[in-house]
């Protein structure tokens, strides 16, 4: 009974000391509330960026399941799906694409979802349903309507021809659903019955997977029970039910895609030490700045009890009991504190969430739902902070004996120093106060330079999104005009798609443009001499070992062994090969006089990083590369030549170039072509030419796209209204891109998180001010009395406030130096956490908010001390002097 009347003791104490420190506790109160409110707010910020980001990239990527099997035979796909490590499955089939116009332009696909598919692509109905079997319903989106010139009515029909595995077929549907038409996703979709998909390939006399490997095959997208391992999860399935994704050539392959738009799939994918400390250390910065303004509230609480205290023990109360007093305070602070906190964190979570998905994604009315953990884990951190902060000053007020109670000053030493002759200067005296108490100083320094280092790292982090990185993947020049199909995904080069050199002129009479080249592209067939390892090694991306013996098995093979294989050459100029990303040697040499020179074009990874293996010519190699004039068609087993034109359903047959041209060239350079210059598809090794080799050797002068740069800005706001009018109009046939797109594209999205930042920035700026503040009060409360005892004897209130003023100054001042250092450590950590996530996050280490914060903060140093002296000096100097007596 005694142990239990002693707790409910305690508890009264510590209620009543509460009670009756009511200025104090609103400090503390607010202390904690801005640290749940940074936490809180981190993670929902956090949260929202993420989600914002994500959705952004399932929207490219046109859907948001966590991965898929790809090309699936109906036995595999029944197989697979019942895999328990998957919690949902969706079914698509595609069947074809429409190209000819109106769809010049416009990427859409037809084919079958299921409900689960469709609701993970985003065509989710808001007016009607999905098609019914056996009914030839279709549903799809507006613009697809607006294109075929229906009203989106439901039970509308609508007339579509598109092509399946190279056929071009005719069908009619009937409107049974629409939905809004999103800008943000690439690939529009007319969803029709899976009976349909069945009955069309019937008709066409296709059978799944198609000369194409994927018309009519079943696709398995799926969803796991979160996104973290995606990749490994697709190996588990395939590995429980015999299969890989490997190698092709390896018996068992199964095609797979992992969601690339998942942040969680990103990072762990390649989480590696450096990751996992970077990510640590920002969390601990976080919890370390909370800990530091907690710390020093709960400082200035027991400084100013510490008589309380020693009475305490004066009537036998332990250290104990005491710790639990602060303990128990520091507790229901926080009950007041953190709920505050949550609450004003989730305001701000509120207020943002909505404005950053609306200006990354472009959709109205999203509602901001944050999950329960954002709440469980602030809170937590917040407790954790608290009851940290509390430790130390509770210890202090447990072991203080009453005597040293009752003398306590701030800094106290029981050494005896050095008795200086000359009299003390103001300077002098503040500089000593520093070090007094040097644990206290350092936590003050360091306070404030966590202030500016979390400013700094959110101005690095904002500030390092680099537009040209973000555009170059799509965008190199001003301005890229082409035939229509060029920008479609599926769309190839023929000489029916070149971009006539009128339309070319067209463009250039408008005026304004400071530069630009032309892109020839092939549209006869051009061989290449190779290996057959290499061949092997090339093709096994997308075919087994059973389907490259069948590929080789009718390849035209030379009198040395080698293998005849199709290669893809561009015809650059000087504008556009300076533009080409050269990994290896000198791309000047392809124009030098008597040469023929070639550079050979490698391939690069997500992060533009070469593949090196990528391609089989090196620096000095010989390359061969035949221009095919005419082929002939012959029975492999008589040799008997077939006509083309009458060859039956099952005469096998091969062909051979009977009228070519083979010429040499020297690799003088190992490039990567960027993605605007590009063919935007791949299957055949690249090599490049200058234009005029180009045109002579190949005998066409086809221009696959033409590429040029403006003047200023006048002149590309002049030319965006042109073009957009034109391709609409008299050159309906042609579009273009245009880097003015993709630039508001990125600010939009870099703005979003620079509105972020700000707001944390403020967070962070008011927890600096916050800690600021009370150090100083610490050490004006400690001091009350030595203050009066040195006005007692000369010094007058002019010189103990500008020795106040010069201590805060050498705080900041510190802070400052401090910052500079801390920055070198953590921007570093930044860099390598952040540019695994964006792939376009350039690092620029900057010391500009330093300098900014700089005169703000020495204001502060003079000012804080200032205004706390006056706030606290309202005694007499002999009651000062009493008061601790």
């Amino acid at each position: 009974m005694r142990h239990v009347a002693n707790r409910a003791c305690i508890r009264r104490l510590s209620f009543r000391a509460f009670r009756a420190n009511g200025t104090r506790n609103l400090i503390a109160i607010l202390a904690i509330l801005l640290t749940t409110v940074l936490f809180t707010s981190l993670f929902t910020i956090a949260m929202s960026i993420n989600n914002s980001f994500e959705q952004s990239n399932f929207r490219q990527i046109g859907g948001f399941s966590h991965g898929g099997f790809k090309y699936l035979t109906e036995e595999q796909y029944n197989e697979l799906k019942e895999d328990p490590l998957i919690k949902e499955y969706g079914l698509r089939r595609f069947l074809g694409m429409p190209f000819d116009a109106p769809f010049n332009k416009s990427h859409v696909e037809i084919g079958y979802s299921d409900a689960n598919q469709a609701h993970w692509m985003y065509c989710n109905p808001v007016e009607g349903q999905l098609p019914a079997e056996g009914t030839d319903e279709a549903a799809t989106d507006t613009r697809t309507l607006a294109l075929l010139g229906v009203e989106p009515k439901l039970g509308t029909p609508f007339t579509v021809t598109f092509d399946v595995d190279g056929k071009q077929t005719t069908q009619t549907f009937t409107l049974c659903g629409w939905w809004e038409y999103d800008e943000a996703i690439v690939a529009n979709h007319i969803l029709i019955p899976e009976s349909r998909v069945d009955a069309v390939l019937d008709e066409l006399h296709i059978t799944p997977p198609g000369k194409d490997g994927m018309t009519g095959s079943y696709n398995l997208d799926v969803m796991f029970d979160n996104a973290v391992n995606i990749s490994e999860k697709m190996d588990t399935v395939l590995a429980n039910h015999g299969y890989q994704d490997r190698s092709r050539i390896e018996e068992g392959y199964i095609s797979t895609g992992v969601n690339w738009g998942y942040t969680a799939t990103s990072l762990f994918s390649d989480m590696d030490t450096g990751t996992i400390l970077s990510i640590l250390a920002v969390l601990l910065l976080i919890l370390f700045t909370g800990y530091l303004i907690i710390y020093n509230v709960f400082q200035i609480s027991v400084t100013n009890d510490i008589r309380f205290y020693g009475l305490l023990k004066t009537i036998g109360t332990t250290s104990r009991q005491i710790r639990r007093i602060v303990r128990q305070q520091a507790l229901l602070l926080s009950i007041f504190g953190i709920p505050l906190g949550l609450i004003v964190g989730y305001g701000v979570g509120a207020l943002l969430t909505p404005v950053v998905i609306s200006r990354l994604d472009g959709i109205p009315h999203i509602a901001t739902s944050p999950s329960p953990v954002i709440f469980i884990l602030s809170a937590l951190f917040a407790l954790l902070t608290v009851l940290l902060s509390c430790r130390k000053p509770g210890r202090i007020a447990g072991r203080v004996s009453p005597i040293e109670a009752v003398r306590y000053t701030e800094g106290s030493s029981k050494r005896t120093r050095e008795r200086r002759t000359r009299g003390a200067k103001i300077a002098q005296m503040a500089w000593a106060n520093l070090g007094r108490n040097r644990k206290k100083t350092v936590l003050t320094v360091t306070s404030l330079a966590l202030a500016v280092v979390l400013l700094t790292l959110t101005v690095i982090f904002t500030s390092g999104f680099d537009m040209d990185k973000y555009i170059s993947r799509n965008m190199i020049s001003d301005f890229v005009v082409a035939e229509a199909s060029y920008f479609q995904t599926g769309g190839g080069f023929s000489a029916d798609t070149a971009l006539p050199q009128s339309v070319v002129d067209t463009v250039n009479a408008q005026g304004g443009i400071a530069d630009g080249g032309v892109v020839y592209g092939r549209t006869t067939s051009v061989q290449e001499f190779v290996s057959e390892d290499w061949f092997r090694t090339s093709k096994s991306h997308y075919a087994d070992q059973e389907e490259l013996n069948a590929m080789l098995s009718v390849r035209e093979r030379s009198e040395g062994g080698t293998i005849l294989d199709d290669a893809q050459i561009y015809g650059m100029d000087d504008y556009t090969r300076d533009h080409l990303n050269v990994l290896e040697g000198d791309l000047s040499t392809l124009d030098q006089p008597g040469t023929r020179n070639i550079a050979a074009v490698y391939s690069t990874d997500d992060y533009d990083n070469p593949v090196m293996d990528s391609h089989w010519a090196k620096i000095g190699d010989t390359v061969t590369l035949r221009y095919v004039e005419e082929f002939e068609f012959y029975d492999p087993s008589t040799g008997e030549v077939l006509d083309p034109e009458n060859i039956p359903d099952d005469q096998p047959y091969r062909t051979r170039a009977i009228k070519y041209r083979d010429i040499d060239y020297t690799v003088t350079a190992l490039v990567d072509v960027p993605y605007p210059l590009s063919y935007r598809y791949y299957g055949s090794d690249e090599f490049i030419l200058n234009d005029q080799t180009f045109i002579q050797d190949s005998g066409t002068s086809s221009i696959m796209l033409y590429a040029f740069d403006m003047q200023d800005e006048a002149a590309v706001q002049n030319m965006e209204t042109f073009l957009a009018d034109a391709t609409q109009n008299e050159l309906s046939s042609y579009d273009f891109e245009s880097k003015a797109t993709y630039a508001a594209e990125f600010e939009d999205f870099r703005n979003m998180f620079l509105m972020l930042g700000g707001v944390l920035s403020f967070i962070v700026g008011l927890v600096g001010v916050l800690n600021f503040f009370n150090a100083v009060l610490t050490g004006i409360i400690t001091r009350k009395r030595e203050f009066a005892v040195l006005q007692s004897i000369g010094m007058t209130g002019h010189q103990l406030k500008t020795m106040l003023m010069i201590e805060g100054s050498l705080y900041t001042l510190s802070a400052i130096l401090v910052t500079f250092a801390l920055n070198l450590i953590f921007s570093p950590l930044l860099e390598r956490g952040m540019s695994q996530v964006f792939w376009f996050f350039s690092y620029h280490f900057t010391v500009t908010p330093i300098l900014i914060m700089f005169p703000i903060f020495l204001l502060l140093g003079v000012l804080i001390p200032l205004v706390t002296y006056h706030a606290t000096n309202k005694q007499s100097i002999v009651d000062r002097i009493r008061e601790n007596d």
